[in-house]
């Protein structure tokens, strides 16, 4: 059993890099053009051979932190106060995708001094942390310790994923946290937006913090998640602190 007081519970959202596709350099809009394609002839049912690619980059450039990037991230942890538990969130969203990586880096670098901590989030193994450590590359950033995963045998990552706890061993299935939620009978708030929305809200509404409040209630959703799969008591919304 992991200490549920060392545990930061993580969630990104992320966008394509540019508001479209002629945005991009020459050679990135090539590069998209072919991967995109290649999404085309593997998943025909998904993307239409009417699709064009400039229709591909605005709904899924988003998710490849090749073509994408990452506008917010929050992150929350379970504290004791008073004799009671209390879900701390802070986010940080930034339009300098850079400025929003340091901040993020520098958070994780000196809670990480005082205890070890893990992340846990839903996917966290194939999408969030993969994402923010490329990303950082990207930027010209370097990979803070808890970051540096390619350098660490597999136990020694120290990565919650609720997705890979729900699996049991079998990967032939994604399940989204919105079903876990419902089947576990977890009560969340009637959701604003969802993900496909995320890039036409940030491009088009420019409502940054409409997303930061859509992360911070998935942050929330995955660590009651983890508590019910770990046979733990569940957080009080009323006791959520949101911390700027």
């Amino acid at each position: 059993m992991f200490d549920i007081y060392k545990i930061f519970f993580i969630d990104i959202e992320t966008v394509p890099q540019t508001a479209t596709l002629s945005e991009l350099s020459e050679e990135l809009q090539n590069l998209w053009a072919d991967k995109f394609y290649q999404l085309q002839r593997r998943t025909p049912d998904k993307y239409g051979e009417n699709t064009t690619a400039e229709e591909g980059y605005l709904k899924n450039a988003g998710i490849y932190s090749e073509f994408g990037r990452i506008i917010c991230i929050s992150i929350g942890f379970i504290a004791q106060r008073q004799g009671k538990k209390v879900f701390r969130i802070k986010s940080f969203a930034e339009d300098d995708e850079k400025t929003l990586l340091q901040k993020f880096s520098e958070l994780i670098v000196n809670s990480f001094k005082i205890a070890e901590y893990n992340f846990c989030g839903h996917n966290i193994k194939e999408f969030d942390i993969p994402y923010i450590c490329r990303r950082m590359l990207v930027n010209g950033l370097q990979l803070p310790e808890p970051l540096q995963i390619n350098a660490k045998k597999p136990w020694e990552v120290n990565l919650l994923d609720t997705l890979d706890y729900w699996k049991f061993g079998d990967y032939k299935n994604y399940v989204s946290l919105k079903l876990l939620t419902a089947i576990f009978e977890i009560p969340t708030p009637k959701d604003d937006i969802n993900g496909s929305m995320v890039a036409e809200v940030y491009y088009h509404e420019k409502n940054l913090e409409r997303i930061v409040t859509y992360c911070q209630k998935d942050v929330f959703a995955t660590a009651q998640v983890w508590l019910k799969m770990n046979g733990l008591a569940m957080l009080d919304s009323e006791n959520v602190e949101y911390v700027e």
